[in-house]
């Protein structure tokens, strides 16, 4: 009997350290794609417009996926996104004080080497986006690999 319980005690204490463990890990990683979101994303491509950060922070074969014509998806690389960036950045009527969007993590979901956040940015107090921003882990950095997005009507 003692020994029976001992087992069991034991048994409690480990499944308790992994999912301290895991809890541990999952809020580490939320967190490190918040700041990859937020310096390549939120300020790379929308307040700072640093093509640098950008190329950083998402993959090679990343895409912008939106509703096109007859039931097409339309596809916007990242190679494109990167050049309109540096070539709005360029623009002399570009004024980096009237470009400053605030943005809110909804929901950032990990599993894994995958996740899944729900974004919004905001700007002059208005919600202009929804984002859904697919991720995924590769050996120790979090890129950015897929986007859909909704568009809120702005007065």
């Amino acid at each position: 009997m003692k020994s029976r319980i001992t087992t069991l005690s034991l048994a409690m204490v480990l499944v308790a350290v992994f999912a301290i463990n895991s809890t541990v890990k999952i809020h580490h990683d939320e967190e490190a794609i918040k700041e990859v979101l937020e310096t390549g994303y939120v300020h790379g491509a929308f307040n700072e417009l640093n093509p640098e950060a950008m190329t950083k922070t998402f993959h090679e074969d990343f895409a912008i996926f939106s509703p096109g014509k007859e039931g097409k998806i339309n596809r916007y690389p990242i190679a494109n996104w990167v050049e309109g960036t540096k070539k709005r950045k360029s623009d002399p009527n570009f004024d980096p004080a009237n470009n400053k969007w605030e943005h809110k993590f909804k929901r950032v979901d990990v599993s894994g080497k995958a996740a899944h956040v729900e974004l919004e940015l905001h700007r002059n107090g208005k919600h202009v986006y929804t984002d859904y921003l697919s991720l995924l882990k590769f050996e120790d950095d979090w890129k950015v690999v897929a986007k859909v997005y909704h568009q809120h009507e702005t007065p």
